[in-house]
């Protein structure tokens, strides 16, 4: 057999063509002769660029490629129809995947009727997978009979009954359609080119390169490959000086790096000792030999003691060797990014980073954008997280909610929403329609509630009412289509794919021009057709299982960027890299569960069911990984890199680390650090840090306010930059999205209530005063008791504070000669810069029989303590007392002010409470009023600014405008960077 190796310090794909030039150079056409068996598409691109960059401009026929396929590849370049012994063997096409897993879903869902259909799409997949393995390793499902179900647990054997699925129903519907599975297809095709060229040799030169053959059909056409007159076999990596003793020890052990290759020579039938050195290493620039002996007992599988001491040189195997160690993903990738770009800086340097965690390559390609450096991940983006996906899970999910509020205003704002309109002007008009009805309590489901509550608006909008037409028109017809049960998946679709492209119509462009455009749009196209196609039978008993179904089937597809590829840098995979050789290889995500992953748990079979079945061990897949690890970390420059914490767990560093480690500890080294996680925390740190002071406005007294509240003038005393902020800049808190009624919206109801009755009785209350007072209840709290929560919380309350305010009124009629609810008046001050206006709305002005007012304000919270009254920081009762004894209320004449009360109404344990205050009236109101006075006269003087709560222990417990002051900046809370 000619089966050879190329080691792992020297690099693989410029080994392998050194080793053929010669051959070109004695025959020019030699390479249209040579066929190259490779592991990945990927691999293929690598070994082209070595052919062009050994051929140095000259021309150079290059020979054909071929991806042989590892276990992840699902296609080959091979023709459908080889030719066996003279006799064409055509082979019946492959069943779409997305048709297979509809089919598999639809037998799952007759075996349990009751099974949600996105559930049954995703385990359909699984069970997918399960025959991708069996197929893969040979097996037919009928040797499921050998599992003796008497020798399982019970959920076993439920298991072992489900997956008759696959061993009676499935192969009837293969049959049906003159299909064969994917993986089945393939190897079938491998198995027939095998043999044929095992019957009669091709006349060209066969080479199999760089694979480990992790799959059986590739291993039979390895073999063959071996044997044939010019076929020839390079294994990547293979350890030749490993003990035999540890080498026969390897079956037991599946995650050593070296297992996957001695499966492979073991179903060859070839020693390892046969294995000879590729021609083309000779003069191959080489990694230190010492490096490969660190590896190789850092992942020994024998003890210490029963394997000798190697001779080693660790500062030769450490040499260009670093660690770095990050905080989180984030820092991780900002790290590895400056890294990237730093080996920019040398001409002609390259750089790869090569991680299986496809979000932290997505973390290091944003990062290299600030250098102005696109470097996209090769595994591609997922097709759900680019932007025609996002948008197409936005409009599903939108009309599932009924136009909810969050993800309405997602969809609106999405960058593909037009709706007819020109962009900016479409973003101008989501902001309107969340402004005016989608701030504050939600409105009515779907579109007629959006337009009951536009109904409802003060001042009608022309714009906010074209808008609403204009969604209406796009949406109407999907939102009415997930409202009927019993629906196929492809009627569904096309609704929302027409939905889709009315969305994103633009005054100036087609929806389907916008949606569909570049690779993720074509991809997306792609995808929804081969929905359309294959899965559109599935029917939906309901419709609002829509978004979760279409995104079990979209979460799977990647978009890859076909061009624009950087020509030093790189991001791959561990497959992706195991033939690549750039200067600089970057080990990231080096965390147990990441890299290696966790053998994934088989939902079909237990291990023991598993080995008797024929599969391989779980573990496999890591010796494959180590593999991966120990080809990459033999490149010339090596950084390995983890995060200490990920989505705030701590992490493991991997086991090839920990192991690597621990031989160094023995020798009392480390692996070298670097200064890239000072110079990557130097990138956004400030050049000082200078914090500002308090914010201290000064606005020209004309546009200081000469009409307030009093309620006003209580924030005025305690934080005047807030009376700034909202009476002199305008601003207002925006209400949040979708909020639930809290306890402002409970107070405002109540006050309504109390303030209807008291209006229809003013003066004798009814015989049925409870049920009346009940009935003003209901119609006031409205909507708000349809939920539950609210209901059971706030209706009680309000019965509580009905029976007390009635046996209160009982009790206070008799001295009341008339009363005044919600009334408003006002007062005119003289001021330094001319007259200013306090106003007010009074809860309740009772006129006593004596001739004085009882002045009321009624609070469902806790009422101030008559300290801050007193002070003058809980102005508002005597301020509306001012007001009244100035005869300032509507139809009320001035008369002197007796009593000022609030009446605590909480509904708890004691519903009501009246806390007076007890301070005498007169020198009360010259207070105030002397205090209302020297703060109009003090804020009248252009030098006086408004500061931010002057007396910290007299601050509003809430502000709106804190963040707007700085507050946590300046104040030493130590808050500013939360």
């Amino acid at each position: 057999m000619a089966v050879y190796t190329i080691p792992a310090g020297i690099g693989f794909a410029e080994a392998l063509v050194r080793g053929l030039l010669p051959e070109a150079d004695r025959d020019p056409l030699a390479f249209a002769r040579l066929r190259l068996l490779l592991p990945s598409r990927r691999a293929c691109r690598t070994i082209r660029d070595a052919f062009l960059r050994a051929a140095d401009g000259r021309a150079l026929v290059l020979p054909s490629f071929s991806a042989l396929g590892d276990i992840d590849e699902d296609d080959l370049t091979f023709s459908d129809s080889v030719a066996v012994g003279g006799i064409a063997a055509d082979l019946p096409p492959a069943i779409p995947a997305v048709k297979r897993q509809a089919m598999l879903a639809q037998l799952i869902r007759a075996r349990e009727p009751g099974l949600p259909l996105d559930r049954a799409v995703a385990l359909a997949a699984e069970l997918a997978r399960l025959m991708n393995q069996a197929q893969a390793e040979g097996l037919g499902f009928d040797a499921l009979v050998r599992l003796v179900p008497e020798n399982l647990a019970h959920h076993w054997q439920i298991t072992l009954d489900f997956l008759r699925i696959v061993t009676e129903a499935w192969p009837t519907i293969l049959a049906a359609e003159d299909a064969l599975d994917p993986i089945d297809r393939r190897d079938r095709l491998i198995r027939l080119q095998a043999a044929a060229w095992a019957e009669a040799p091709p006349p060209g030169r066969i080479l199999v390169a760089g694979t480990t053959g992790s799959q059986k059909a590739a291993r039979d056409l390895i073999a063959v490959v071996a044997n044939l007159p010019q076929g020839d076999v390079i294994l990547p990596g293979l350890d030749t000086a490993m003990s035999d003793d540890e080498w026969a020890a390897l079956p037991a052990h599946p995650t050593h790096p070296q297992s996957g290759l001695q499966d492979l020579l073991a179903a060859m039938g070839l020693p390892r000792a046969e294995v000879r050195l590729w021609p083309g290493c000779a003069g191959a620039a080489r990694t230190s030999p010492d490096r490969a002996v660190l590896l190789a007992e850092a992942l020994s599988v024998a003890a210490p003691e029963d394997r000798p001491a190697p001779a080693l040189n660790l500062d030769a195997a450490l040499a260009g060797v670093r660690q770095v160690t990050a905080a989180t993903p984030q820092e991780e990738a900002t790290i590895i990014a400056v890294a990237l770009r730093e080996a920019l800086e040398t001409p002609g340097r390259t750089a790869a980073l090569i991680t299986p965690d496809r979000d932290l390559a997505r973390r290091v390609a944003a990062e290299l954008a600030r250098y102005g450096v696109r470097c996209d991940d090769s595994a591609g983006q997922p097709l759900s997280g680019s932007v025609p996906g996002v948008f197409l899970r936005l409009l599903a999910e939108a009309a599932r909610d009924r136009l909810a509020p969050a993800p309405l205003l997602a969809l609106l704002k999405h960058p593909l929403t037009g709706l007819g309109l020109d962009l900016p002007e479409a973003r101008r008009r989501a902001q309107l329609l969340e402004r005016l009805l989608l701030r504050g309590p939600r409105p009515g489901p779907g579109l007629a509630g959006l337009r009951a509550a536009a109904a409802e608006l003060k001042k009608p909008s022309p714009d906010l009412t074209d808008y609403l037409d204009r969604l209406a028109e796009a949406l109407g017809p999907w939102e009415a289509a997930l409202t009927q049960p019993g629906q196929s998946f492809r009627a569904l679709l096309l609704a929302h794919l027409t939905a889709a492209e009315a969305f994103c119509r633009t005054d100036d462009q087609a929806g389907e021009e916008r949606l569909w455009a570049g690779p993720a749009g074509e991809a997306a196209a792609d995808f929804l057709a081969d929905l359309v196609d294959n899965a559109g039978d599935l029917t939906l008993d309901d419709p609002a299982e829509f978004p979760a179904l279409l995104m079990s089937f979209m979460v799977p597809v990647a978009v890859r960027q076909v061009y624009d590829r950087h020509p030093r840098l790189a991001i791959l995979g561990p497959l992706e890299a195991r033939l690549a050789r750039p200067d600089l290889m970057i080990l990231a995500g080096l965390n147990e569960g990441t890299w290696p992953k966790e053998p994934p748990g088989d939902p079909w079979m237990s291990r023991p069911m598993r080995q008797a079945f024929g599969l391989p061990a779980l573990e496999r897949r890591i010796g494959l990984s180590a593999h991966d690890f120990v080809q990459a970390a033999m490149a010339p420059e090596v950084i390995f890199s983890r995060a200490e914490r990920v989505d705030g767990t701590p992490t493991v560093p991997s086991r090839w680390l920990q192991r690597l480690g621990v031989l160094l500890a023995g020798q009392q080294r480390t692996l070298a650090g670097s200064a890239l996680p000072s110079w990557a925390a130097a990138l956004d740190a400030p050049a000082r840090y200078a914090p500002q002071p308090a914010p201290m406005p000064c606005p020209p007294v004309a546009n200081r306010p000469r009409t307030l509240f009093v309620t006003d003038i209580e924030l005025w005393r305690r934080d005047p930059y807030a009376l700034y902020a909202k009476r002199i800049l305008g601003l207002k808190a925006l209400d949040p999205l979708d909020a639930d009624p809290g306890a402002a919206d409970r107070g405002q109801v109540i006050h309504a209530a109390l303030d209807a009755f008291v209006k229809a009785y003013p003066d004798a209350l009814p015989v049925d005063a409870l049920a009346k007072l009940l009935e003003i209840g209901h119609r006031e709290f409205g909507s708000l008791l349809a939920s539950p929560s609210l209901h059971a919380f706030w209706w009680p309350r309000f019965e509580r504070v009905a029976e007390w305010f009635l046996a209160e009124e009982s009790r206070r009629r008799a001295d009341i000669a008339s009363l005044a609810t919600e009334t408003e008046g006002g007062l005119t001050l003289a001021g330094r810069a001319g007259d200013f206006t306090l106003k007010a709305k009074a809860d309740r002005i009772e006129y006593l029989t004596d001739g004085t007012y009882r002045i009321v304000d009624y609070k469902t919270g806790a009422p101030p303590p008559e300290k801050d009254v007193l002070a003058g920081y809980a102005p508002q009762l005597p301020l509306e007392a001012l007001i009244a004894e100035g005869g300032g209320f509507a139809r009320l004449p001035a008369k002197p002010v007796a009593g000022l009360e609030f009446w605590q109404l909480s509904g708890g344990a004691t519903p009501g409470k009246i806390v007076p205050i007890k301070a005498g009236m007169a020198a009360l109101l010259d207070e105030t009023r002397d205090g209302l006075a020297s703060l109009i006269d003090q804020y009248d003087q252009p030098e006086t600014p408004y500061p931010v709560a002057p007396r910290p222990q007299f601050a509003p417990r809430f502000s709106d405008y804190a963040h707007l002051a700085r507050v946590a900046e300046w104040s030493g809370d130590g808050e500013a960077e939360e």
